[in-house]
């Protein structure tokens, strides 16, 4: 029999969401969002949800537009850092010690060090509670060479990127390959 433990955001793995933003001034921003996705695929769009108290928050509503970088295992302390700290407050690129790179398509940075970025138009501002979901157009997703399979394709354990557990508040990795979607379930149609 389960257990109930009440509504609470448990979803197991969420992504770690590398969200980059310029303000008013030009100053490139990134924070850490874990409550955000893939929410379309035709057009193509990732959804982040943020509090209206964030710094990003303002920057996404003044240049609608934003990039949302995968970070890596290797990237974990980085990551964290742009998720405790305000854009107010510092310049989290420098002290996080990542490039910031501007993107040629939207109006928003993004860290080079990241492996994949994505980079998105603002399309919907959807209010729901204590935050706000931005529903960004996917204009164009780079990658970093060495993230790709020999078939050409994205490779998720040459990414490593980070996922969240919602329970514990805490980083974990991906694992191997267990089988291949939308088939392996083919084994119970009669």
């Amino acid at each position: 029999m389960k257990q109930s433990v009440g509504a609470k955001t448990q979803l197991f793995p969420t992504p770690v969401l590398m969200v980059g933003t310029y303000d008013q001034a030009g100053k490139p921003n990134l924070m850490n969002a874990a409550w955000g996705g893939i929410c379309c695929s035709q057009p193509p769009c990732v959804a982040v949800s943020l509090r209206k108290a964030t710094y990003s928050y303002g920057c996404i509503v003044e240049r609608k537009a934003f990039t949302v970088g995968i970070a890596s295992e290797g990237l974990m302390v980085q990551a964290d850092y742009v998720g405790i700290a305000s854009g107010r407050d510092a310049d989290k690129f420098a002290v996080a010690g990542l490039t910031h790179v501007k993107s040629d398509l939207v109006d928003a940075p993004y860290a080079e060090e990241f492996p994949v970025v994505l980079e998105c138009r603002l399309l919907h501002v959807i209010e729901i509670g204590l935050h706000t979901q931005f529903i960004g157009e996917i204009i164009d997703v780079k990658a970093d060479a060495v993230v790709f399979g020999q078939d050409g394709r994205l490779d998720i354990m040459k990414i490593r990127p980070l996922v969240y557990d919602t329970a514990r508040r805490g980083y974990h990795g991906v694992g191997p390959r267990l089988g291949d979607a939308f088939s392996v379930g083919k084994a119970l149609v009669s």
